[in-house]
């Protein structure tokens, strides 16, 4: 994977982040109803990982290593949203199985990420 591509990539992926989360969030086009028993803190960590992914996207396009920071941090927030779903679940409260689904897939998504731009940034 190159440099464009990766931007490209977190640049698509923070949009979609942004769209998604902001709709549930502040009820757009009826998308909260349609997603149940939605965890409010992980739908918060998802948004702030949207910016997170498009300020990442920027710092790899002028090929600054200020990406890696940015995308760890975002991999910090998908951690703690794991951490409150684990907690939120233990408590009783009902969730949805997809929010687990989800946060592992922006996790692994977000770990792929951060070693690419590592290794790219590198060169």
């Amino acid at each position: 994977m190159n440099k464009t591509i990766l931007t490209v990539a977190l640049t698509l992926f923070g949009l979609i982040t942004l769209f998604v989360s902001s709709s549930v969030l502040f009820d757009w086009f009826g998308i909260r109803q349609k997603e149940g028993n939605f965890v409010t803190a992980v739908v918060w960590a998802n948004w702030l990982c949207g910016f997170l992914y498009l300020i990442s996207a920027y710092f790899i396009f002028k090929g600054n290593l200020a990406a890696k920071n940015t995308l760890s941090v975002a991999l910090g927030f998908i951690l703690l949203g794991y951490v409150y779903l684990f907690i939120h679940i233990q408590s009783g409260v009902l969730y949805e199985i997809k929010t687990f689904m989800a946060l592992a897939f922006r996790l692994i998504l977000t770990g792929i990420f951060l070693l690419t731009t590592i290794k790219i940034l590198r060169k």
